[in-house]
């Protein structure tokens, strides 16, 4: 990811002009001057993430049980209804309850 990042500024350094008139007013020699320190490494430059969570606010835990949670619903719902049918009559009888006797 910062390889990537780091080529893609390389490419607009090397492209973006540099003007003689004045070296303090340059923007083509801030950007060299701030690539060079955010990429002291080069390539292998590793950025640290500020916060565990995306833009949504969810972290990576909440998003893996989220999935986990989705996945089995489908899973439920794909269920044949043989299979259904299997699973609901095959229950012991002291699992499923008792109905109301009737008047």
């Amino acid at each position: 990811m910062s390889a990537t990042r780091y080529r893609r500024f390389l490419k607009l350094c090397e492209e973006w002009p540099k003007q003689g008139t004045s070296k303090s007013r340059d923007l083509g020699s801030f950007l060299r001057q701030r690539v060079a320190a955010a990429f002291r490494e080069g390539e292998n430059t590793q950025f640290p993430r500020v916060k565990d969570t995306s833009f949504t606010g969810v972290t990576l835990e909440e998003y893996t049980l989220q999935t986990l949670l989705c996945v089995q619903q489908m899973d439920e719902q794909k269920k044949g209804l043989w299979k259904s049918l299997m699973e609901r009559f095959s229950k012991a009888p002291e699992d499923v309850p008792e109905k109301a006797p009737e008047k």
